[in-house]
């Protein structure tokens, strides 16, 4: 795949950034957030295939861990918002961006698609201890609707899978399953000097617990058809299944992240949704039984006394 054209400066849009995203995958020659950031006026068709809207599947308690982290995403974007930049891209990510050849010590891959001044500032700007990023980069996002389609898709799946493991260990796994969409994406791209951000690698886990645990849950889905726009209603296995598969194919056939540059962090969705698959089901406690209800029959008159035992 050829280097990405330059970008022009754009605030409060990561233009030299590797992000990793859970909205619909995206073809073509410009990606929102990446160094060649999308034009918002391309082709509809070209934007994705599949998007939920919501899902049927009723939870016992209130996802406050979810919501918890969806308000800390929000707030830090904000504040990137409100950064300087350098090199195109807001002073945050390029300093708690994670950036693989920092994290794993290597000599650093010739990035001949960044600016300059922004590869000046990540090698002396970027936070140390190096492996502190990991953690810093989930909360980071290259654009509004990167942060806004990861946080949908985090409001839609995450609260089931909160429901199922409670507050703690939700909280844990998905801190676990975005460090192993991080070293998926070191492991594939390991003398990369691009600030890799986002959230999806952790939201990617989350998708591939509820492809364990609820793989019949209703899901419905935009539908993007060529120029039709339509809505079906799909189990969650069709719809996340879906989505993982177009993540190999898009990784395989060279759409993620290249040197010269930036793009999708394919591999850390990947390394995510695999993570969320094996860890749910070491993590998952027993499943509740869900309380039935035992109403009266529909043929038993309203004003009928109670019977007698």
């Amino acid at each position: 795949m050829a280097p990405a054209p330059a970008a022009p400066r754009r605030r409060g849009g990561a233009t030299s950034v590797t992000i990793s995203r859970a909205i619909r995958p995206v073809r073509g020659r410009w990606r929102e957030g990446c160094l060649a950031r999308r034009d918002p006026g391309v082709d509809e068709s070209e934007r994705g295939d599949v998007i939920p809207l919501r899902d049927e599947n009723p939870t016992r308690s209130t996802a406050y861990v979810t919501y918890a982290i969806i308000a800390v995403n929000v707030v830090v974007f904000l504040l990137q918002l409100a950064s300087p930049e350098v090199g195109g891209i807001d002073t945050l990510s390029a300093r708690f961006g994670m950036v693989p050849a920092a994290v794993l010590q290597v000599p650093p891959h010739r990035e001949t698609g960044l600016p300059p001044r922004l590869i000046m500032f990540v090698r002396t700007e970027n936070y140390e201890p190096a492996w502190v990023t990991l953690f810093t980069a989930m909360f980071l996002h290259g654009g509004w609707l990167h942060v806004l389609g990861n946080m949908w898709f985090l409001a839609i799946f995450g609260n089931n899978i909160e429901d199922r493991l409670g507050p703690a260990r939700f909280l844990i796994f998905y801190i676990l399953a975005g460090l192993a969409a991080a070293a998926a994406h070191l492991f594939v791209n390991p003398a990369s000097q691009v600030p890799t951000i986002g959230a999806s690698g952790a939201i990617a886990g989350v998708l591939g617990a509820y492809f364990v645990l609820y793989p019949g849950a209703r899901v419905t889905t935009l539908i993007f058809l060529g120029f039709f726009i339509t809505t079906w209603v799909l189990p969650a296995g069709v719809v996340l299944g879906f989505w993982f598969l177009l993540q190999v194919l898009s990784q395989v056939l060279g759409g993620g992240m290249i040197q010269d540059g930036g793009g999708v962090a394919y591999a850390a969705h990947i390394g995510g949704f695999a993570a969320g698959w094996l860890l749910i089901r070491l993590m998952a406690p027993p499943e509740r039984r869900r309380p039935r209800y035992y109403g009266p029959p529909s043929y038993w008159p309203p004003d009928a006394p109670p019977g007698r035992g």
